[in-house]
């Protein structure tokens, strides 16, 4: 495993170290201690999740606010995602700023987003298996979403909107400068 930095602070791509014979390949997907000595800090992973969804589908952006806030450790199984963070810290230097990266079964790249920042993704191929670790149970009293569409925020997300698939409260999302941010 290396990691590779972003122009984010904290928020890092995962590269796995992958082994290849005749069978198929093997690889470490996680490692607590390996990742640790690599970040420079201990995360502590307590809740798997996974979702299937169809092309086109667009998840987010979410986050959970303080002291509920999630770190999360994002991958795809199957498919293919463009994956987004916007750091939402507001004593950040990249505060209101956003990070995309194509994560897919092939390229087996994950992402580590830390505390701190609202998370969204959406599909590029026919179908997708997305899962995610994270620091921190989910707690519904706590969630937060920014609108996925903030001109703001000036997210290309790949896809033409008109056709993306949003969940109802996804479209009521605020813009960043309206949302609800109790991240430092």
């Amino acid at each position: 495993m290396q990691l590779e930095s972003t122009p984010i602070a904290d928020l890092v791509v995962v590269v796995p170290s992958l082994i290849h014979d005749e069978r198929g390949y093997f690889y470490e997907s996680f490692n607590e201690q390996r990742f640790a000595n690599l970040y420079g800090k201990t995360v502590h992973f307590v809740q798997d999740n996974q979702a299937k969804s169809v092309r086109n589908v667009l998840r987010g952006l979410h986050y959970q606010l303080a002291p509920h806030a999630q770190a999360k450790l994002v991958s795809v199984i199957q498919g293919e995602v463009l994956d987004v963070a916007v750091d939402l810290r507001q004593s950040s230097p990249t505060f209101g700023q956003h990070y995309s990266i194509l994560l897919s079964a092939e390229n087996k790249k994950q992402l580590f987003v830390p505390r701190g920042f609202a998370h969204g993704y959406v599909v590029l191929s026919e179908t997708a298996e997305f899962f995610y670790k994270c620091d921190n149970y989910y707690n519904k009293a706590a969630e937060g979403g920014l609108a996925y569409n903030d001109p703001a925020l000036n997210i290309d997300w790949k896809i033409d909107l008109s056709n993306a698939i949003v969940s109802e409260k996804d479209t009521k999302n605020p813009v960043l400068a309206l949302a609800l941010n109790n991240f430092e």
